[in-house]
């Protein structure tokens, strides 16, 4: 093999590489307290506190949301994302927030949301068939 191809295969290996580890999320999922622990951005997955106020005034400040959220293990913590509330915020079953923590508060930068199922009843049943359809069948 010439030099010539060994340095172009090495060039081709070292250049995947780099597009593999820059596409890469290299970020953890932790609950608050873990979150508390690591000055890296972190993933943590949980569910809205539904009977606390959300605060989103877009009048005021249309890149403020904060709302208090709960991990999976039942810690509550305080959530401030710096952009509008996403649609159908108060819907949704499940949340995963993306960032870390900033002394008593999640700062967030990244919200996605697990909304609830479009279909209400587990069962749908046919009138003039008289069948039983489970729903996502």
């Amino acid at each position: 093999m010439k030099r010539i191809h060994i340095i172009i295969l090495l060039v081709v290996a070292i250049s995947v590489g780099v597009i593999i580890a820059r596409t890469g999320d290299y970020t953890t999922y932790a609950n608050f307290i873990q979150a508390k622990e690591k000055a890296s951005s972190v993933n943590v997955v949980g569910y809205l506190v539904k009977d606390k106020p959300m605060v989103y005034d877009p009048q005021k400040d249309p890149n403020y949301f904060s709302f208090l959220m709960t991990d999976k293990e039942g810690n509550e913590c305080r959530v401030i994302y710096k952009g509008s509330k996403p649609q159908d915020f108060e819907r949704s079953e499940q949340v995963v927030v993306k960032g870390k923590m900033d002394g008593e508060v999640f700062a967030c930068s990244e919200i996605s949301m697990k909304c609830p199922s479009k279909y209400v009843n587990d069962e749908i049943t046919l009138k003039e068939t008289n069948v039983t359809v489970k729903a996502g069948s």
